[in-house]
């Protein structure tokens, strides 16, 4: 039986007021989220890591519990010192940073900009945010781009188009979703075009941290890019997760857990 508690925070920062939940004692380990979920995202994960770590998953600014700034002051590199911020907060100096999707790419700007702190990234299904990228995305993309209606209708929507990336017929991965869609509101469809603007092929140069970028092969999005990805990335360990999907930390909370812990007990003790 796991007796690891998930306690629930909300932080005052320079940005306004953050949500996290936190799991466990020890090294801190920063949890971000993809576009549009929210801390709900690592809720299965969170305990297992908590065995191990201080694990924290914020809700990005915008998402979630946390504070809904108006809409155009979104970026990566924003939401990046907003996270470096809720650090600030919890009194943090250094962490190793977990992140999915657009998280991923919050991870890899936090890395970047941030490099004193943060002392070990693991990317997982991380987009490759290049000009190749910016080209394919040069229109609005339609995921999660739904208008909502009277009739309910548009969440409905939602449904039907993340369906197909995640395992068929599990009802909670989608209903949780959904919520967290909801909660982000214009943001559910923006989150995917901060990432689209964002260059990342001249950040990921600059990342000196240790850094394992996980593949999830059953996700359309990310996977054929992943080793290109972690090939940018100097002296980065890649490791590919059979079957892995969209949803890939509540899909496989399990697996995401043991490949994140497998990696940081890897690496030499980092100086606090």
């Amino acid at each position: 039986m796991n007796d690891i508690r998930i306690q629930r925070h909300f932080v005052d920062t320079p940005a306004g007021t953050l949500h996290c939940a936190v799991a466990g004692t020890g090294r801190p380990v920063l949890l971000l989220h993809q576009t549009p979920r929210s801390w709900d995202e690592y809720r299965d994960v969170l305990p297992l890591l908590g065995r191990h770590v201080q694990a924290i998953a914020l809700d990005t600014i915008g998402y979630g519990d946390s504070c809904k700034p108006p809409l155009g002051e979104d970026s990566i590199e924003r939401w990046a010192a907003v996270s470096v911020g809720l650090l600030d907060a919890l009194g943090i100096a250094r962490c190793a940073v977990v992140g999915h999707h657009t998280g991923a790419a919050i991870a890899v700007e936090m890395a970047a900009a941030f490099p004193q702190r943060v002392d070990a990234a693991v990317l997982s299904a991380c987009p490759l945010a290049d000009d190749a990228f910016r080209a394919r995305r040069a229109k609005p993309s339609p995921v999660d781009n739904v208008q909502r209606k009277a009739d309910g209708s548009h969440l409905t929507e939602l449904w039907r188009i993340r369906r197909p990336w995640y395992p068929q017929g599990d009802i909670d991965l989608l209903e949780r979703f959904v919520v967290d869609a909801v909660k982000a509101g214009a943001r559910a469809a923006e989150g995917h075009a901060v990432v689209a603007r964002y260059e990342m092929e001249n950040r990921l140069p600059l990342i000196r941290c240790p850094v394992l970028v996980l593949a999830p092969t059953a996700d359309p999005h990310a996977y054929p890019q992943a080793r290109t990805l972690a090939e940018a990335i100097p002296g980065s360990r890649y490791v590919e997760v059979e079957g892995g999907m969209v949803p890939l930390p509540d899909q496989m909370p399990e697996v995401f857990a043991a490949h994140v812990v497998g990696f940081l007990k890897s690496l030499p003790a980092q100086p606090r």
